[in-house]
């Protein structure tokens, strides 16, 4: 259970704060939602208390997990399929588990094919989107502004 002012994570969409929880009705059942804000994009989402660890909803890392998150963003690259689809297929497998780690690791290895080869424009989306929810997180685990959040993600690729 979380509470009000909690920071937390919801997969494939980022990082947030619960603003609120509400009792809504919603085709004729009444049911305790999660309003979390969701700083990047500036979005609002309702997610029903009973269903957070179904949709992954989890706690922002701590000061220990940013560390690691940049130890995995300099790392070399692991190695990807060549197959244009499987490749995107774990990528967006990794995305969608909510884990920072593998989002992180989806970054730095989209980032490393794009200087190599190129991404294509589906895999240059999912990098895109990949950044955003690595970014979102990372915003409220260190407190920093998105823009000194985005420099510091380039820096560990310098």
């Amino acid at each position: 259970m979380f509470n009000i002012g909690d920071k937390v994570v919801y997969p494939m969409h980022g990082a947030g704060v619960i603003e609120s929880i509400e009792e809504k009705e919603v085709l004729g059942e009444t049911k305790k939602y999660y309003v979390l804000r969701l700083p990047v994009g500036d979005m609002k989402v309702m997610i029903p208390v009973t269903n957070y660890k179904d949709v992954g909803l989890r706690q922002v890392i701590d000061g220990d997990g940013v560390q690691r998150v940049f130890r995995i963003l300099s790392e070399q690259s692991t190695s990807m399929s060549s197959n244009w689809n499987r490749r995107y297929r774990a990528n967006l497998e990794k995305i969608k588990s909510g884990n920072v780690y593998e989002v992180a690791e989806v970054v730095r290895n989209l980032i490393t094919r794009d200087k190599e080869k190129g991404l294509s424009s589906g895999e240059r989306k999912m990098l895109e989107s990949a950044r955003q929810i690595l970014i979102s997180e990372l915003v409220l685990a260190t407190e920093m502004n998105e823009d000194k959040t985005k420099l510091m993600i380039e820096r560990a690729f310098a």
